[in-house]
């Protein structure tokens, strides 16, 4: 008997095919196995860093100031004075128009000569002299002529017996004169409207009351007149007006008006023509 020698098994060419082909399946799957799991997962952690970034930051938006009519966007940026218009301005509640009524309200037949926001660039007054002689150091920013629209608290003034008003609350102040000339100096406060004080001067000389009462009688143009001119010309709030006399001794209504970035200009409105006579911009 013959033994043929062993041979080594060959692989035909078609099962190494099938092998390589199958292989390469395999390792497919297996990639597309890895890639789905990866997929997902960063899926998943992006989706939870942009949730966690919602916590984080829930308001953020093109405009990060947040602010009302148009203010700076950073406090940094504004002086210290419009600072100081903002801060006042936005706890405020009782605008010019309101105080207005409501100080010609405390004097029957009484007409307004000053109306100020006290505390709201007190340092630019004039330093026109008062004729009251009132110590106060707030006077009034417009110059106006007369006593100081804060005047003396009376204890028997017709004012609230809570003569503080609310704590820490802005007022205004505001000076009242009936046709002979007799000033009233009422404040009210800014926040509520309730009026503090209301008093008449005592202080007021009979040349006092004869200069006021001639100029009340040649402004034919009202506070509230004069103070739309003056917004129409600088949209803003007014923070102050005050009757006075100009270099060229022209009566006129002096209207500080605080615009949108919280500066101040003041214009002379003429008391008889409405007109503006001149236009001043604080850039403080």
């Amino acid at each position: 008997m013959r033994f043929e020698p062993r041979r080594n098994k060959t692989v035909s060419p078609r099962a190494r095919r099938l092998r390589v082909a199958g292989g390469a399946l395999c390792a497919a799957a297996l990639a597309a196995t890895l890639v789905t799991g990866c997929g997902q997962d960063s899926g998943d952690q992006t989706s939870a860093s942009t949730s966690e970034a919602a916590k984080v930051l829930p308001n953020q938006t093109t405009s990060p100031s947040g602010s009302v009519s148009g203010s700076p966007s950073e406090t940094a940026q504004l002086t210290e004075d419009q600072a100081k218009r903002k801060e006042l301005l936005s706890t405020a509640k009782i605008t010019f128009d309101t105080a207005a009524t409501t100080a010609v309200g405390e004097v029957s037949g009484g007409k307004l000569a000053d109306l100020d926001l006290e505390g709201l660039d007190d340092d630019d007054a004039s330093g026109s002299p008062s004729p009251s002689g009132s110590p106060s150091s707030t006077g009034s920013p417009t110059g106006g002529t007369g006593p100081s629209p804060e005047g003396s608290a009376s204890p028997g003034g017709s004012g609230s017996p809570s003569p503080s008003g609310s704590a820490g609350a802005p007022k205004w102040v505001a000076k009242v004169v009936e046709e002979d000339g007799t000033a009233h100096d009422v404040t009210i406060d800014a926040v509520s409207g309730e009026v503090i004080d209301s008093s008449p001067d005592a202080d007021q000389s009979d040349a006092d009351k004869k200069k006021l009462a001639d100029q009340i009688s040649k402004a034919t143009q009202t506070p509230a007149q004069a103070a739309k001119v003056a917004t129409d010309k600088k949209q803003g709030k007014v923070t102050s007006i005050g009757l006075d006399e100009n270099d060229s001794k022209v009566l006129v209504w002096q209207v500080d008006v605080v615009s949108k970035d919280w500066k101040k200009t003041t214009f002379d409105v003429d008391a008889a023509k409405g007109t503006i006579k001149d236009e001043q911009v604080d850039d403080d």
